[in-house]
């Protein structure tokens, strides 16, 4: 009796993971802040001298999304974090180049970033959304109740041990033989 030989199964290729770069551009931790604060100045210095308020919010809000597609998986943690922080730092530093005095640029800083805040939860959510589509988890820290809630219970009995004693009057006995004579 002779058998057919079973067909050999290639095994499955590897896809890349969900939104991946396909291009050779890739920019580390430190270089998509630098990219995102570059591109937010440069947005609210046109704004600023344009008018166009939307123009800077709306340059915010794709460099977010370009930065955060373009970083590398490891920096991502960083890229996560800084779209606030770096709409903020562009926004001193436009208001400081633009400004013809100190308190008009305390003024229109707090005026930029009043009117920029749905711009900037919109950006935020933006690169969130997209690491977490590239694989970014963010690590927990791995914190366990039970340490916790066992010092708790000790302290309640020591507690609750101690007024008993002080009832009966062995407050200062108790005191003796808790941390020895003398």
């Amino acid at each position: 009796m002779t058998q057919a030989p079973a067909p050999i199964r290639k095994p499955p290729a590897r896809r890349p993971p969900r939104l991946q770069p396909a291009g050779s551009i890739k920019l580390t931790g430190r270089g998509a802040v630098l990219a995102l604060f570059v591109a937010c100045l440069f947005g609210l210095l046109i704004a600023g001298w344009t008018g166009w308020s939307a123009l800077a919010d709306a340059i915010f809000v794709m460099s977010c999304g370009v930065v955060a597609y373009y970083t590398q998986a490891k920096g991502l943690r960083k890229v996560v974090v800084c779209p606030p922080l770096a709409f903020l730092a562009g926004t001193v530093c436009a208001e400081l180049i633009t400004a013809p005095g100190g308190f008009a640029a305390a003024e229109g800083i707090l005026i930029t970033l009043g009117t920029s805040a749905p711009w900037l939860f919109t950006g935020t959510t933006l690169t969130i959304v997209i690491a977490v589509g590239r694989g970014y988890r963010p690590e927990l820290p791995a914190w366990s109740a039970r340490p916790a809630i066992t010092n708790l219970i000790e302290a309640v009995r020591d507690t609750l041990r101690s007024r008993s004693e002080a009832r009966r009057g062995l407050g200062g006995l108790a005191l003796i033989r808790r941390f020895g004579a003398g």
